[in-house]
């Protein structure tokens, strides 16, 4: 009986060291998962909460379909093209495609007639070569002018002498206020060598800009076929046109005496801007545009006081009336008629 009772003794005390194991495992089981935890945060160099990583947008290829301007969008120089609290309310009577009244300072829109319908734009084109043209080049800069130049069609400056040096500040004078389709393509061929390669820049920086409903395939606009924009993208085009102090003087001028090596030296250049032809109080920009195709084009910009208003009309009936008659609206809706 000793003996059994030696052995049961000697069971109920290894019985009662058994939770004391498992207590201890347990210890061992949570002491290892949290130095396992902290072995991953050093291996990733966590030193705080987590965090998640943020992708751009993906790049919308140039011939996707417009999408209108809704949810409010940036490019890289910061402008939002989003509605207004309080919008213009305007009927116009002439036949309008697509337009856009908006605030230059915010990108806020006033008023808007189909802002995402890709449309031609004749030489509102010519916006976006300008642009090329002075990230790539110096006002200082002299083009040679080649025959290229002159095999053009359309309007032009006219009097480009083959074979010469001319300042290239002149001939974005010529391409921004007469709209010379000559200028454009002496322009391309000094920065890119051919228009070919200098149109590809143009798309490469359209796409850059996260523009949606616009493609370049010429570098004045007198072709119509595949080159389009729409009014929410030209509006912002013109805003980064207005940034560039070079390119806002130009398009503000209602004329221009600039130097040129033909007979007298001089060359005499006039804005077309129907605005600043009228002398509509407050006119600094920007292009017109006209083909068959693309109609009545223009994109306008107005300053009065602090309030600074932008309107795009593609193939319109009259975009000088309209244009009026929508800045008119905008200005006495914001205080400033």
């Amino acid at each position: 009986m000793t003996g059994s009772l030696s052995v049961l003794q000697g069971g109920r005390s290894r019985q009662r060291a058994h939770p004391a194991r498992r207590r201890a495992r347990r210890v061992v089981v949570v002491l290892l998962l949290a130095a396992a935890a902290l072995l991953v945060l050093m291996a990733s160099g966590a030193q705080g909460p987590a965090t998640v990583a943020l992708r751009p947008p993906p790049v919308v290829p140039a011939r996707a379909k417009p999408v209108p301007p809704a949810p409010p969008r940036r490019g890289n120089y910061g402008i939002a093209l989003a509605p207004a609290g309080e919008q213009v309310s305007v009927k116009l009577k002439l036949p309008l495609a697509s337009g856009l009244l908006f605030d230059v300072h915010t990108g806020r829109v006033l008023w808007q007639k189909n802002p995402g319908k890709a449309v031609p734009i004749a030489s509102l084109t010519k916006m976006m070569t300008a642009l090329v043209v002075a990230a790539r080049a110096r006002p200082s800069d002299r083009v040679l002018i080649t025959s290229d130049a002159l095999h053009y069609t359309g309007s032009g400056v006219g009097l480009l002498p083959k074979g010469k040096r001319v300042p290239l500040i002149a001939l974005l004078y010529g391409l921004l206020l007469p709209s010379g389709n000559d200028a454009a393509i002496a322009l391309a061929d000094d920065v890119a060598g051919t228009q070919t390669r200098f149109i590809a820049l143009m798309n490469q920086q359209a796409q850059a800009l996260g523009l949606r409903c616009t493609h370049f395939t010429t570098v004045s606009g007198i072709v119509d076929r595949g080159n389009y924009s729409c009014a929410q993208d030209l509006a912002l085009i013109a805003h980064l046109v207005l940034r560039q102090p070079l390119l806002a003087s130009i398009v503000g001028s209602r004329s221009a005496i600039v130097p040129f090596p033909i007979k007298g030296g001089k060359l005499y250049l006039y804005n077309n801007n129907p605005l600043l032809v009228l002398r509509y109080p407050g006119t600094d920009g920007v292009k017109t545009g006209f083909t068959d195709a693309a109609g009545q084009c223009l994109v306008a910009t107005v300053r009065r006081g602090r309030t600074w208003l932008g309107v795009v009309l593609l193939h319109a009936g009259d975009t000088s009336t309209e244009a009026q008659r929508l800045l008119g609206a905008g200005f006495a809706k914001l205080g400033q008629s």
